[in-house]
């Protein structure tokens, strides 16, 4: 039985059966994936902006009443930050693993549960899609497949299709994870494909200022310094991941494709010029295709893939300046 929400009384937290009487104009029922999870906090009758974050987000984007543990994306979005949780509502998902049928999941796939969401919620329409990663795939998906619900995409580190390299180097990734499992160490396994990327989303700089003051012939110090945050990092994410969740969205990003063209939605693209996932002609080619007002930003990071994370100073402001296009923000 889908649960009575009060959607109107922010924050809240809520959970509801996909295909079920809930949201049955989408056609979710083909889903294995047995709920839908978001998270909505801001005031009511705000403008509603869809925030989503790479395949290891979920929807508790920022601290609220409700949980007042940090979320991903908390140096952006909260009261008085870029995305000001008193002007606008934020809505943030957990992203669904299972496509429809045997198939294997899609950023579409993703943006209909998002579609879902807002019927559940009783959005008609987003102010915005902010999309940063996996979450930039599917803000163009949901461009394609729901215009007429989204007044505008920011989309951050994300191209229209996987560059043959990061689909290279995640198909080797998820072998390391299958080769853990068929030995019975898959937290290892997931440990270290997790650490493999995380040499992909930052830069040579980035770990080049890792080793300031090292000396190189140290072979232990040398280890201190990059093997143990690689190893840190991969067990923390190890620790809250299963392997099939892992191969599922690790996939999803390899198989996201869409055509420019027809997202007709206006969008801003959000390039980091030492972006190795997303090369920077990648955005711009993404950017110049684009069947709508668009627009092309390109911001210069240590961070590389991970600026908006690790360097969101640098790319909040944009994100602001975009939301308050046609909102009437209350200073």
């Amino acid at each position: 039985m889908t649960p009575q929400l009060e959607i109107d009384a922010p924050p809240a937290l809520h959970d509801f059966p996909i295909g079920s009487a809930a949201a049955p104009s989408r056609g979710l029922g083909g889903f294995d994936a047995p709920s839908a999870h978001y998270e909505i906090v801001g005031p009511r009758g705000a403008p509603v902006v869809a925030v989503l974050g790479g395949i290891s987000a979920s929807k508790h984007v920022t601290s609220s009443a409700s949980d007042p543990s940090s979320g991903w994306w908390e140096d952006v979005v909260g009261e008085g930050r870029a995305i000001d949780t008193r002007q606008f509502r934020v809505l943030g998902i957990d992203y669904v693993t299972s496509g429809k049928s045997t198939e294997s999941v899609t950023t579409a796939d993703q943006a209909e549960a998002l579609a879902a969401v807002l019927d559940q919620a009783g959005v008609r329409s987003l102010h915005a899609v902010v999309g940063a990663s996996y979450g930039g795939m599917v803000a163009l998906a949901f461009g394609v497949g729901f215009a007429g619900r989204a007044g505008r995409l920011i989309v951050i580190s994300a191209a229209h299709e996987s560059d043959p390299i990061a689909t290279a180097l995640r198909h080797l990734q998820r072998r390391v994870v299958a080769l853990g499992s068929a030995v019975g160490r898959e937290r290892d396994g997931l440990a270290i494909a997790r650490g493999i990327a995380m040499t992909t989303y930052l830069t040579p700089l980035h770990f080049e200022e890792r080793l300031a003051g090292c000396d190189r012939n140290d072979s232990r110090l040398v280890e201190d310094r990059i093997g143990d945050y690689l190893k840190t990092r991969g067990e923390r994410f190890a620790e809250q991941w299963t392997s099939e969740r892992y191969n599922a969205l690790s996939l999803s990003l390899d198989l996201h494709k869409i055509r420019p063209e027809d997202v007709t939605v206006p969008a801003t693209v959000i390039a980091i010029s030492s972006d190795r996932l997303v090369p920077v002609a990648q955005s711009r080619e993404l950017a110049r295709r684009l069947g709508g007002p668009s627009q092309l930003v390109e911001i210069d990071s240590s961070h590389g893939h991970d600026a908006f994370l690790g360097d969101s100073s640098r790319v909040a402001p944009f994100i602001n300046e975009l939301l308050r296009i046609g909102v009437e923000v209350v200073s």
